[in-house]
């Protein structure tokens, strides 16, 4: 299974991805091209993007969770 910040700057790098995507379709909306193809690139885009964020937070729950320590003889502020 990948590493945490692996599939973290994954899920960055695809965001970018998306947006750039986003920006091209608008382009091509007002140039009058259709734009069904680059729709269907985008969706499975945002698939894949909830499929690693869903991978990620399965990682970031099976880490172990650091205990906070005690302050001042006892205290938990």
């Amino acid at each position: 299974m990948p590493d945490l910040d692996v599939v973290r700057r994954e899920i960055e790098r695809m965001r970018i991805r998306t947006g750039r995507q986003r920006k091209e379709i608008l382009q091509l909306q007002r140039a009058g091209v259709g734009t069904a193809s680059a729709e269907a690139l985008l969706s499975r885009m945002e698939a894949k993007i909830e499929s690693l964020c869903a991978q990620r937070d399965a990682l970031k729950n099976a880490q172990p969770r650091q205990t906070k320590g005690r302050v001042l003889g006892g205290r938990t502020w």
